[in-house]
C-alpha cells in the first residue's frame, strides 16, 4: 500500500513542481522562512502519517528529543486554551526547519501556490501580506491580484491559480488510480498524539517512540 502510495506522490510532486517552474517570478520561498508552518492544523490522512513516521525514525536522538519537548508543550497550549479551533506551530519543525522534509504531508508540498476551487474561487497564500508569495501582484486591500501590478512587472508567466485543494488532492479517484486508500483524516497534532500512545502502551522509553 505505501508503496502505490509514494506513485501517487511522485505523480503529484512532478505537476506541483511544473507549477512552481511556471509561478517562479512569484515565489520567495526559501529554507529558514517556515511562516506556513506556524499557524495551522495541518490535516494529513492515515497514509500520509505512516509515511511521515517513517521520516521521523531516521532523525537522531537530539532531533527526536526536540519533537517530543515540542508535542508535551502543546499539549500543555491546549489543555490551558479554551479556543476549540486549535492552531498551532508545526511541532515537526526545529530551527525554523522541517525536519521530516522529504517525507511531509501533502498541504506541506502544496502551499505557496494558489489554489482554485471548483465555485470559482482563489485562495492565495497568506504569507503573500508578509512580502512573500504573490506579494509582487497582490491588491492587499482587494485581497486580490492586482493586473495593473503584473503588467508592470513586464512578465510573460501570469500569476495562476491551481486545482490543488487538500480535498482534491485526497479525492477517491486517486485512491482508485494508484490502488491505495488515504484512510482517515485528521490533524497532524492528533495523529502524534496516539502515535505516542501506541508506543508507550508497547515499550518505549520516552513519551514518543521515533
Amino acid at each position: 500500500m505505501l508503496t502505490n502510495y509514494l506513485n501517487y506522490l511522485n505523480f503529484i510532486n512532478n505537476k506541483l513542481n511544473k507549477f512552481f517552474i511556471s509561478q517562479k517570478p512569484y515565489i520567495f520561498c526559501k529554507k529558514g522562512c517556515s511562516k506556513c508552518c506556524k499557524n495551522a492544523k495541518y490535516f494529513y490522512s492515515k497514509i500520509e502519517f505512516e509515511y511521515l513516521s517513517a521520516g521521523l525514525k531516521l532523525l537522531n536522538s537530539e532531533e527526536k528529543q526536540i519533537i517530543i519537548n515540542n508535542i508535551n508543550n502543546l499539549k500543555q497550549e491546549k489543555k490551558a486554551g479554551s479556543n476549540k479551533n486549535f492552531v498551532y506551530e508545526c511541532p515537526l519543525l526545529i530551527n525554523d526547519s522541517c525536519s521530516v522534509y522529504d517525507y511531509r504531508g501533502i498541504i506541506c508540498r502544496t502551499f505557496g501556490l494558489m489554489t482554485a476551487y471548483n465555485d470559482g474561487s482563489i485562495k492565495i497564500p497568506f504569507c503573500a501580506y508578509n512580502n512573500l508569495n504573490y506579494s509582487n501582484v497582490i491588491d492587499t486591500e482587494n485581497e486580490k491580484i492586482s493586473v495593473e501590478k503584473f503588467k508592470k512587472l513586464n512578465i510573460k508567466e501570469e500569476p495562476l491559480a491551481f486545482n490543488i485543494s487538500y480535498e482534491y488532492l485526497t479525492d477517491s479517484d486517486f485512491e482508485k488510480l494508484f490502488n491505495f486508500q488515504f484512510g482517515e483524516k485528521k490533524p497532524l497534532f492528533n495523529w502524534l498524539i496516539d502515535y505516542s500512545k501506541r508506543k508507550s502502551a508497547v515499550s518505549c522509553d520516552t513519551r514518543l517512540c521515533i
